[in-house]
């Protein structure tokens, strides 16, 4: 099983090109991210959570051929922006993607993308198929997938658990009940907005008190502001086993 971050960032704070900050100035291409998304190869499948904004750049960067699904956490802006694209895909693989999403994201993903749904079908457009999840397990051709339920901030979304790989982003709250399905993952991954607390985002102190109860082998940062710090110094201050994620990593389970 092979992970590939796409994106590690987040919409929060100055945009990149009106910052001064140190980080945004910075050449270490770690300090350079866009926004959050994973790839997940296994079992011959390519799984890609969340389509944002960077959705086209993310795949001509990771070189991707083939996307057998989209699962989606949630339908903020920054998690679909980019659904459009994955046209490029349709027309190669020649089938209609397989999108994963809860009602009210499959809602939101209809009207968002009305002209995709419309009873007239303009040439071209991207082509899907909805499938509905819930709080419960379910298979993407072999590929088992748990949901986790999380909060963030008002708002229930979903995050993921794939064999020994946990991914949840966008969360500022796990119940105790949601957080035993994580544990037993060898590779969790978190979001980490920032130091400061927030009120829909786990900081960086937070994020780290959840990964303690879980206790993973192995466990990255993600979702991460440019207010965090610099990559190559904040990395110093963690635990032995969290990492922040950057965009482009790969990890191997």
């Amino acid at each position: 099983m092979k992970v590939t971050f796409l994106g590690t960032g987040t919409s929060q704070g100055v945009p990149v090109i009106l910052c001064t900050c140190h980080v945004c100035k910075s050449f270490d291409l770690r300090d350079k991210r866009l926004r959050a998304s994973v790839m997940i190869e296994v079992d011959d499948q390519t799984l890609i959570i969340d389509t944002g904004p960077d959705f086209r750049q993310q795949m001509l960067q990771s070189k991707a051929k083939n996307v057998d699904a989209i699962l989606f956490t949630h339908e903020h802006k920054d998690h679909i922006a980019g659904l459009d694209d994955i046209r490029a895909f349709n027309y190669v693989q020649k089938r209609p993607m397989d999108v994963y999403a809860e009602k009210r994201v499959q809602e939101a993903l209809k009207r968002e993308y009305a002209y995709v749904f419309a009873e007239f079908k303009y040439p071209g457009i991207p082509e899907m198929n909805m499938h509905l999840i819930e709080n419960t397990s379910f298979k993407i051709n072999s590929i088992e997938v748990i949901p986790i339920r999380v909060m963030h901030y008002m708002l229930p979304i979903f995050g993921f658990r794939i064999h020994d790989f946990t991914y949840i982003t966008d969360a500022n709250f796990i119940s105790d009940v949601e957080l035993e399905k994580v544990k037993g993952s060898k590779v969790v991954v978190i979001n980490a907005l920032h130091k400061k607390k927030h009120i829909s985002h786990y900081n960086l102190e937070s994020a780290l008190q959840v990964l303690d109860k879980i206790k993973p082998e192995r466990a990255y940062l993600t979702h991460i502001s440019h207010t965090m710090g610099l990559h190559s110094e904040e990395e110093k201050q963690l635990p032995d086993f969290v990492k922040f994620a950057y965009d482009g990593l790969d990890i191997e389970l």
